[in-house]
């Protein structure tokens, strides 16, 4: 039960292509409960369903008027806006809109909790700011370490020293500049971006740049991605199950499954997924070189897989974000900035 006079905190990760949304009450004894969800929203595609996705979210989760909303998002690089300003204008919008009668705090990119007002004064602390919230929530439990979250599009690879966030990069330019953000995920990056040159037959075959087939499909091929979790649209608006994804794959050397066989499938899908962990590893090495005395990795995400054997390939220790989180770690951004504000509340309150 709830304890009295206690409301619980919605966080929101609200992205270009996903919308998060994790409620954490810590009221509930004997330990605090957590629900979240992430719904597939391109908002490229329809900008003005966002207020509706966000109201049908807030129901799905039962969230109780009042309740306090923390807000964490990356939506404001989507190509529905011509600018950062102008993209979390437009989030924020949307949330006053939905959300009438709640308070809302925004969470930056500097680590603290902003009024909305800031927020649009200061777009580019807005901005990007969901890997600060997760970052900030697992520095209070892990000393030294590197955080790996992979998601659907993005990786973050963020160091942890002494209890706090140690990140070089704030705005996404800057981390792309230290190897803090890598732009591959578990879902939509393009196998182009990741291989010039798969196996084929007795040799190899250079890849085609037409957008045919993504890391999903390999993963799904290879058994390591449910196709339930492939949110994304895929390449040919066919189904993301193994039977298209391997057709999808066939395409990337401009074959069909009539010229390749499973084994040539395979061939591929190994040699994409091989070149994503080798690329992951890469910067969690580049990242830590800076940051030695970290010796532990916490992984999360839905590509935490692919963290865990990039991580381990580095030699560092591999701890599952899932262990604090369970299955929120999928939504860990929302899960965290909830979390921290109900942290902050709790000290106002007491």
């Amino acid at each position: 039960m709830t304890r009295l006079g206690h409301l619980p905190v919605l966080g929101w990760d609200i992205g270009g292509v996903n919308t998060k949304a994790a409620l954490v009450d810590r009221g509930l004894e004997p330990t605090p409960g957590i629900r979240s969800m992430s719904t597939a929203f391109a908002i490229q595609h329809d900008p003005a369903a966002l207020v509706p996705t966000l109201a049908a979210m807030r129901a799905a989760l039962d969230i109780p008027t009042g309740c306090s909303h923390a807000v964490t998002m990356t939506a404001e690089l989507s190509q529905a806006f011509r600018t950062k300003r102008e993209g979390v204008a437009f989030v924020l919008d949307a949330l006053a809109t939905a959300f009438p009668a709640d308070p809302l705090h925004v969470y930056t990119a500097t680590g603290r909790f902003v009024t909305p007002i800031h927020a649009r004064s200061h777009p580019l602390e807005a901005a990007a700011s969901n890997w600060m919230a997760t970052a900030a929530f697992v520095a209070r439990a892990v000393s030294d370490a590197i955080l790996i979250d992979i998601g659907t599009t993005s990786t973050d690879i963020i160091p942890l020293e002494r209890g706090r966030v140690a990140a070089r990069g704030r705005t996404d330019p800057h981390r792309l500049s230290t190897g803090e953000l890598l732009y591959t995920g578990a879902v939509r990056t393009p196998i182009e971006a990741l291989v010039r040159e798969v196996p084929l037959w007795d040799g190899t075959a250079r890849v085609s740049a037409e957008g045919f087939a993504t890391i999903g499909d390999a993963l799904v091929w290879l058994g390591r991605l449910d196709p339930a979790d492939y949110t994304a649209a895929t390449s040919d608006g066919r189904p993301p199950h193994r039977e298209f994804a391997g057709e999808r794959l066939a395409r990337v050397v401009c074959g069909d499954r009539e010229m390749l066989d499973d084994r040539a499938i395979d061939r591929i899908a190994e040699a994409v997924s091989e070149a994503q962990v080798r690329l992951v590893t890469a910067g969690v090495r580049q990242v830590r070189a800076a940051f030695p005395g970290a010796t532990t990795a916490v992984v999360t995400g839905l590509g935490d897989f692919i963290a865990s054997e990039a991580a381990a390939r580095a030699g560092l220790t591999v701890i599952p974000l899932a262990e604090r989180l369970g299955a929120a770690a999928r939504t860990a951004p929302a899960a965290a900035v909830a979390w921290l504000l109900g942290d902050d509340l709790a000290r106002v309150t007491r």
